[in-house]
């Protein structure tokens, strides 16, 4: 299996559309990523994901096709030494030890890219698997946050992980 990350395209719509538009993925993300997941929501999303320079939000692909995505959002103001991950990937390819690649690749672009010394992400107190990638990476749990979230009717708790570079 050869992983890559790599700017979105437009030729990876279809994909897009086709792992996308699942209530699995959609479960634990922000309700900003939609289900159903349709053609506007895609293009739009790929245009945003282009818009920076340099682009942070990269797709995922695996074997010459693109499964997941995953992205780096540096913060801003107080905050502005630290970088949120984010990622999703394509429930045929859970398992298969896929995001434990993306994890660290992503990680050493935000360090080289950014002026920051923290990548933190977030996930939902249910999502066992995405706090296991993330240990397997080397994220600590910083927090957990009872309740803080609310999604599909139903309060969740926050965890966060974050990697550190030293800092000088």
């Amino acid at each position: 299996m050869h992983l890559v990350l790599r700017p979105w395209r437009l030729s990876d719509l279809p994909n897009l559309l086709k792992y996308a538009n699942n209530p699995n993925i959609a479960a634990n993300m922000t309700n900003g990523f939609p289900h159903p997941y349709t053609k506007a929501d895609g293009l739009k999303f790929i245009a945003f994901a282009n818009q920076d320079d340099p682009v942070h939000i990269f797709a995922i692909e695996v074997d010459g096709e693109a499964v997941g995505g995953i992205g780096i959002h540096p913060q801003s103001d107080i905050h502005s030494k630290n970088g949120e991950l984010g990622y999703w990937l394509a429930e045929p390819y859970w398992g298969r030890g896929i995001i434990t690649q993306a994890i660290p690749l992503m990680v050493k672009f935000a360090f080289d890219t950014y002026p920051i010394t923290r990548v933190f992400a977030r996930p939902f107190g249910r999502n066992v698997a995405s706090q296991r990638v993330l240990e397997k990476c080397g994220f600590k749990l910083e927090a957990r946050l009872e309740k803080t979230i609310f999604k599909n009717n139903a309060f969740e708790d926050e965890l966060i992980y974050s990697v550190k570079r030293d800092i000088p």
